[in-house]
């Protein structure tokens, strides 16, 4: 620059993506089963636009049964690990969440599990 900055003029553009967690299937139904025999579902998480390792959380629901007692039926296991890590060609590799249900109570639930990473993604 020598002392005249003026004379260069650097324009930069960018996007700006956010890390981002896809499923497949997009939601999930497990099958009803009699009390005390678990249910099971295998969901593929797919991370998007990561660019640095983290790691997958989920945040388990609370089921509040017909007598006020509340109960974490869900477990959830990641078989080959709950890292994000990005593969050779910059792609963010997919994960394996194994999800099952067990109650020795009747119990039906609709709800959420919230996967979040570890910058709350």
């Amino acid at each position: 620059v020598n002392g005249n900055p003026s004379q260069y003029k650097i324009t930069l553009s960018g996007t700006v993506k956010s890390p981002k967690l896809n499923f497949d299937p997009p939601f999930l139904i497990l099958m009803p089963v009699p009390l005390d025999v678990e249910t099971e579902a295998d969901l593929s998480i797919i991370p998007q636009d990561y660019l640095r390792p983290s790691q997958i959380r989920v945040e388990l629901p609370e089921v509040e049964l017909e007598d006020g007692n509340r109960i974490y039926p869900f477990s959830v296991q990641y078989p080959e690990g709950q890292d994000i890590v990005l593969s050779s060609d910059g792609k963010n590799n997919q994960l394996i969440c194994h999800i099952s249900f067990r109650s020795s109570k009747p119990v039906s639930f609709l709800g959420n599990m919230c996967f979040t990473d570890e910058e709350e993604n």
